[in-house]
């Protein structure tokens, strides 16, 4: 012991040195494992933060733009003797004056048809929605009546994402006329007749505008005749095809020159229908729309031209007529 004793108190200073280098480096272990301890945290909360920061760095995705429709491809709700493909906007209320005088053929004798007897046409149609017009129209030929009805099924984009816009049209029309031997009614549904059409038109510039448009004619009842053995023969079908065309060209800001020609298709068994050339001038204002022209249909109500017309252009029998159109919004 007392040995011991005598090597401690000789080797006291050799034996503080080494627990002050043991002491050194336990502190530097503890140091560098706090270090590292500290640096794992701040990655751990890096490697969390990342995917926020790079969330927030990403670009928002773009806004999608609204569609820009073409406007005004024609001027107004007529083109001569057809309908355009335009619908007016939402609420609007449209009075229409038509008229059609005699064929001009007979030169002075009826001054070109302005004292031969004439036909016209009043009609009102309304927009209560968006790409919807319900109208209503009377004309002095054969006291007849119609109901229509015009919606815009697809429209041309500024861009050409759509290329052409797409009109329905429809009407059911009614002969009023007393019954008499003169006419075929033998019961109401006799009276009703139909026209369909689908129209694609396409604005190629400010300037030019073109349509064309498929149509159905058909009539519930039409005139036949008896062979020699007295069946009923037909004269007329009941359908009738025929396919219209139409374009305008502005030559100003309020005019444009307008034309249209109309082929039947459907052969019938007699009295086959001509075609229609027609041409002509428009006026438009903010609101009215005047149209003159001349062309062969003498008819105001479409289902009539497409069976009945037997206007010959070939031989000039041109028919002077124009469209009054005035426009209300509410």
């Amino acid at each position: 012991m007392k040995k011991i004793n005598k090597y401690i108190m000789a080797n006291t200073c050799y034996i503080r040195a080494c627990l002050v280098v043991v002491f050194c480096v336990s502190a530097g272990s503890l140091m560098a494992q706090g270090s590292s301890a500290k640096d794992s945290v701040a990655k751990k909360d890096a490697t969390v933060k990342t995917p926020a920061a790079a969330q927030d760095s990403t670009p928002a995705a773009p806004v999608a733009k609204k569609r820009s429709y073409t406007k005004n491809t024609f001027d107004g709700n007529y083109i001569i003797d057809n309908q355009t493909v335009m619908v007016p906007i939402k609420g609007t209320l449209e009075f229409d004056i038509q008229h059609r005088f005699g064929a001009v053929d007979h030169g002075f004798k009826d001054l070109f048809g302005l004292f031969a007897s004439a036909t016209m046409k009043l009609g009102f149609s309304y927009t209560p929605i968006n790409n919807l017009q319900v109208g209503f129209d009377a004309t002095n030929e054969k006291m007849e009546v119609d109901w229509n009805l015009k919606y815009a099924l697809l429209k041309q984009t500024r861009d050409d994402a759509f290329p052409v816009s797409v009109t329905l049209y429809g009407n059911a029309m009614m002969d009023t006329r007393a019954k008499d031997n003169t006419t075929l009614f033998v019961s109401t549904s006799d009276r009703f007749s139909y026209f369909y059409q689908v129209i694609v038109a396409r604005k190629f510039s400010e300037n030019f505008s073109l349509q064309i448009a498929p149509s159905l004619a058909h009539f519930n009842n039409l005139p036949g005749f008896l062979d020699a053995a007295g069946n009923v023969q037909q004269i007329y079908k009941n359908d009738n095809f025929l396919i219209a065309t139409s374009a305008r060209y502005k030559i100003s800001e309020g005019s444009s020159i307008i034309v249209n020609y109309d082929q039947p298709i459907t052969q019938n068994p007699a009295n086959n229908p001509r075609p229609d050339i027609s041409f002509g001038l428009e006026m438009r204002t903010s609101g009215h729309d005047f149209e003159i022209f001349f062309g062969n249909y003498g008819s105001l109500m479409p289902q009539n031209n497409v069976l009945f017309n037997q206007n010959n252009f070939r031989t000039g029998q041109f028919v002077l007529g124009f469209n009054i159109s005035r426009l209300w919004n509410f």
